[in-house]
C-alpha cells in the first residue's frame, strides 16, 4: 500500500520564530559593528581597550567624551560609519526585543513548559489528533467522561480554542514521530485521530503502529474506500462520521423510538443509564463463572446485553451456559449506581 505523506505546514520552533530571529540578527549586528570599529582604531593607533571603550561609549551615545581627539579624516569618517552602523543594529535589536515582549511569547513559552511537564506525567491517557469539529467533539466529551487527554493540532487559530477549552496539547504535525512521542504516545492508551484528511489519517496511523504496537488506534475516515486501507496501516477501529449520520437519519424514520431509547442510554440524561463494556480478567470473580451461575441481574440490577469472547465470537443474547474466560468482555446496561456495584462485587 503506497501512501505519500501529505503537505503540512512546518509550525516554527522557539529559535525560527520572527521576533527571536530578529533580536539574533540584532546582537549579531552589534558584534559585527563594534568589531569593525574596534580593528579601525586599532589601526590608527590606539590600544584594545581604548579602542573598546570608544565603540562603546559611540554606539551607545552616552558622550563621555572622546579618548583621543578625533582629528584625522580617516578617523572620522570611521566614526560616523561606526555611529550610523551601530544605531541601525540597536535599533533592529530592540525592536525584535519589543516584539517579543508584545507578543507575549515569553509567557506562553514559560506556560507551554509546563504544560509539556504536565503531559510527561501523564499515562495511559487519549491522545486526539486535530480540533477540528470532530475532535472538538471528542475533547468534550472524553473531558466530561473524567477521561485525561492530549490534543495535537498544528494551527495557530485552533491553539487558541484549545487554551479556552482549558486541554493540554501539543502544536504540530502528528504525522511526525517527534510530534506523537511529545503527547505522550509511548505512555497513551488511546490515539484518536479526527483529520478531515484521509492520506493524513492514514500516515497517522502507520506512524502511531510502528511507534506503539499496544495502543488502540480509533482513526476518522471520510471515504469508505479508506476503511481498509486504514485497518491494513493499523487503525482498531474505523468510523465514518457521514455513514453513521446517514444511518442515524434513516432511523430516526423508520424506528424513532428505538433511536430515542439508544439516545437515552447513551447520552447523559436525567437517568443516568449507561451502557459498558467490561473486561474479564484473571483476577475477576466472573472468571470461570457462567452467567447463570453469576446471577447478575439480581444481585446488581444491571442488564446483561451481550457477552464478547476473547476469540471474537459475540453472544446476543447471551446464552449462560458457557463460563468466562480470560479477555471475554461483558456489556452491561442499567443506572450508574448499579453499573459502581457491579464492579464492586465482580472485581472488574
Amino acid at each position: 500500500m503506497a501512501i505519500s505523506k501529505p503537505a503540512t505546514r512546518e509550525i516554527p520552533t522557539f529559535w525560527q520564530r520572527g521576533s527571536v530571529r530578529r533580536m539574533f540578527q540584532g546582537i549579531v549586528g552589534v558584534l559585527l559593528v563594534m568589531i569593525f570599529g574596534v580593528i579601525g582604531y586599532v589601526a590608527n593607533g590606539w590600544t584594545l581597550f581604548d579602542a573598546v571603550y570608544m565603540v562603546v561609549i559611540t554606539m551607545s551615545t552616552v558622550g563621555y567624551g572622546e579618548v583621543h581627539p578625533v582629528i584625522t579624516t580617516a578617523a572620522r569618517v570611521h566614526t560616523m560609519i561606526i555611529i550610523a552602523l551601530g544605531s541601525v543594529a540597536v535599533a533592529y535589536m530592540l525592536a525584535g526585543f519589543v516584539q517579543f515582549l508584545a507578543e507575549g511569547e515569553i509567557r506562553t513559552l514559560l506556560g507551554y513548559q509546563r504544560m509539556r511537564r504536565q503531559i510527561e506525567q501523564l499515562c495511559g491517557h487519549t491522545i486526539v489528533a486535530g480540533f477540528g469539529r470532530v475532535g472538538m467533539l471528542v475533547a468534550d466529551d472524553l473531558v466530561a467522561a473524567g477521561l485525561s487527554l492530549v490534543v495535537i493540532e498544528p494551527s495557530d487559530e485552533r491553539i487558541a480554542d484549545i487554551e479556552r477549552h482549558g486541554l493540554l496539547y501539543v502544536q504540530g504535525d502528528a504525522t511526525e514521530e517527534q510530534v506523537l512521542a511529545e503527547a505522550g504516545l509511548l505512555r497513551a492508551k488511546t490515539l484518536v485521530t479526527a483529520l478531515p484528511s484521509d492520506a493524513e489519517t492514514v500516515f497517522i496511523t502507520l506512524t502511531a503502529r510502528q511507534m506503539a504496537p499496544n495502543v488502540v488506534i480509533v482513526a476518522r475516515a471520510e471515504q469508505p474506500t479508506t476503511l481498509k486501507k486504514l485497518r491494513q496501516a493499523g487503525a482498531d477501529h474505523v468510523v465514518l462520521p457521514s455513514a453513521i449520520g446517514a444511518r442515524r437519519i434513516v432511523s430516526l424514520l423508520t424506528n424513532p423510538s428505538v433511536v430515542e431509547f439508544a439516545e437515552l442510554v447513551t447520552q447523559n440524561s436525567h437517568l443516568a443509564i449507561e451502557m459498558d463494556d467490561l473486561p474479564i480478567k484473571a483476577g475477576s470473580t466472573l472468571h470461570r463463572m457462567t452467567l447463570r451461575d453469576a446471577d447478575i441481574g439480581r444481585r446488581t440490577g444491571v442488564i446483561v446485553i451481550a457477552i464478547k469472547r476473547a476469540d471474537g465470537r459475540v453472544e446476543f443474547p447471551p446464552t449462560g451456559d458457557e463460563p468466562f474466560g480470560v479477555d471475554d468482555k461483558i456489556v452491561i446496561l442499567g443506572r450508574r449506581e448499579n453499573l459502581v456495584q457491579f464492579r464492586e462485587q465482580f472485581g472488574s
